[in-house]
């Protein structure tokens, strides 16, 4: 029997609204927390209910070489007030290019844009980081 190795962080593809977009070198926030409550019954003390109270999801962020304006256009668009919500799709590949994961990030928008450093000093990639709000993270097909 071949041996399964666990899949790797590297090989990913960004959709949004299903259109593949500009390769991303970076996607975290990736993440779900089912909150919950403590609740300390009168008379019980050797331990404590825990209430499933509410489902958060941080905001995502993308990162990629800057180059198009597509993002940025999305971000000014929002700040003037015609916010746009669409559905992001991350989908994780194996070593033959396979598509094995995914995750949708429903209700997206942006929130935040940012560029980094301008500095004379070095040659790096010029990156912009776009944070979205959505409305959560489901797996995909």
């Amino acid at each position: 029997m071949a041996r399964q190795d666990p899949f790797r962080g590297f090989r990913f593809l960004v959709e949004i609204d299903g259109l593949a977009g500009a390769g991303f070198m970076r996607a975290k926030g990736l993440s779900r927390e089912v909150k919950h409550e403590v609740f300390h019954e009168g008379g019980v003390n050797d331990f404590e209910h825990k209430l499933v109270s509410q489902v958060s999801y941080p905001s995502l962020v993308l990162e990629r070489g800057l180059f198009l304006d597509t993002l940025w256009e999305w971000t000014v668009a929002v700040a003037n007030g015609d916010v746009e919500r669409r559905m992001i799709t991350i989908v994780l590949r194996d070593e033959a290019g396979e598509n094995k994961w995914s995750w949708q990030v429903e209700h997206a928008y942006p929130v935040k844009w940012s560029a980094s450093d301008l500095d004379a000093n070095v040659a790096t990639v010029m990156v912009e980081s776009v944070e979205f709000a959505h409305h959560g993270l489901r797996r995909g097909a």
